[in-house]
């Protein structure tokens, strides 16, 4: 569900006229809305409450990487959300935006020296480690600075599913964690150091995974591994579960619900006596997010293809070029007249600039607002300045306020960040 509807004839955000935020921030641009997020991450906290003794307290962590805005992560930190992230800048965001750092998990495969000791110094909840020779670096870190982090074991369970092949992480062939008999030994060797402790195992098998099967799978082996552990006299409390649950991008089969989800992840884990994580990105924001573009022209060769030329481009939303994502696209205002195959392009100078071909798509004519539905999620976070073009601006929605939150830097504050060598 999300709350983009048609109220006097145009698309509103909430309370807020799309029409009027595109006429004061210009386009693009990326709006949101908060009752979303709060819906979303309201169905997630209800469903893991529900099977609190299977998951006993669940942290939902928010996968910044996801979508960074300081007052998206500030409406979900409000909620009592964590952070799941990957950079010490990702972990900084999440401090600024509220949300404590017992609720901040830091993961990735390429954490520096200097953003592990920044992770250890801050608190974080706990550290997923991905590699031997991470531990190593990390239990000398640890040691330099006289503290003993929490960490778990990033499994790879050779269980690989997503929606793209860019996007699938669990499968034997992808860099992230280690293969399970590997974990055990990392972890065993982990319990022996007196400047880590480790509390859990981690997995995260992919993105945009529409089926619950292979999810369940990486689950039941975590299952396994930690009875094991517990079997060889080691200490298991946590299992971090990551994200990766998808959201149907309004065009989509059905996906399963947070509830089933949920549901499906208990039954697992039950009687196991562990604290779960959840790592959702995309299914708290995909659908609270989208981005508003204006029509520059409609182009009709004589070769019969129609193109829909908008201002928006490839580096204001990338998942179409990147992973061929599909995003449908409304009008603010529909026309009268019958759908048309339109090819659906930016003014960026790739032929990869194209959202979608031969798309069926209401009568636009030039001026017109066209929104990208579904663009809460890996949009505005994946943005750049490419062609020069100003890097998209953000609005948050809540009811019948809105407010920039990020501003549309001027060409002049683009070119002042490179100041020419002396020597030119």
């Amino acid at each position: 569900m999300h709350h983009f509807d048609v109220r006097d004839g145009a698309l509103h955000a909430e309370g807020a006229s799309l029409e009027t935020i595109a006429a004061e921030v210009g386009t693009p641009v990326y709006v949101y809305s908060a009752a979303t997020l709060r819906r979303h991450y309201g169905l997630l906290r209800d469903a893991c409450d529900a099977h609190r003794d299977a998951l006993g307290d669940a942290l939902i962590a928010f996968a910044v990487k996801a979508n960074s805005n300081l007052s998206v992560l500030a409406t979900l930190a409000r909620l009592g959300c964590g952070a799941d992230t990957v950079s010490e800048g990702e972990i900084r965001r999440a401090l600024a935006a509220g949300v404590p750092a017992e609720r901040i998990i830091f993961s990735g495969v390429g954490k520096t020296d200097a953003e592990l000791a920044f992770a250890i110094q801050a608190g974080v909840r706990q550290i997923n480690l991905e590699s031997g020779a991470e531990l190593d670096r990390l239990i000398a870190v640890a040691a330099s600075l006289q503290a003993r982090p929490e960490v778990a074991v990033r499994v790879n369970p050779d269980v690989g599913a997503g929606g793209h092949a860019k996007i699938t992480t669990g499968g034997k062939g992808d860099k992230f964690g280690v293969p399970v008999q590997e974990a055990m030994d990392l972890y065993a060797r982990a319990s022996a150091s007196p400047h880590v402790r480790p509390v859990g195992l981690a997995c995260h098998i992919g993105s945009q995974i529409t089926t619950l099967e292979p999810l369940r799978a990486a689950f039941q082996v975590l299952r396994d591994m930690t009875e094991r552990l517990r079997g060889q006299g080691l200490e298991v409390t946590r299992l971090d579960l990551g994200g990766g649950l998808g959201v149907p991008y309004f065009g989509d089969a059905a996906t399963p619900a947070p509830a089933e989800y949920v549901a499906m992840v208990a039954g697992v884990l039950d009687g196991l006596k562990v604290e779960a994580a959840f790592e959702p990105g995309r299914l708290l924001a995909a659908n609270a997010g989208v981005l508003v573009s204006r029509v520059i022209q409609v182009t009709e060769r004589t070769d019969g293809r129609r193109f829909l030329v908008l201002d928006a481009a490839m580096n204001d939303l990338m998942r179409p070029a990147l992973y061929d994502a599909f995003h449908a696209l409304e009008p603010v205002r529909a026309r009268a007249g019958e759908a048309a195959p339109h090819d659906i392009v930016g003014p960026v100078c790739e032929t990869g600039d194209t959202f979608a071909r031969d798309r069926d798509l209401p009568p636009f004519q030039a001026g017109d607002l066209a929104v990208f539905m579904s663009a809460g999620a890996y949009g505005a976070v994946m943005a750049s300045e490419y062609n020069t073009r100003p890097l998209v601006p953000e609005v948050l929605v809540d009811g019948d306020r809105w407010a920039v939150v990020r501003p549309r830097p001027s060409y002049d504050a683009i070119l002042a960040r490179e100041p020419l060598a002396d020597w030119l």
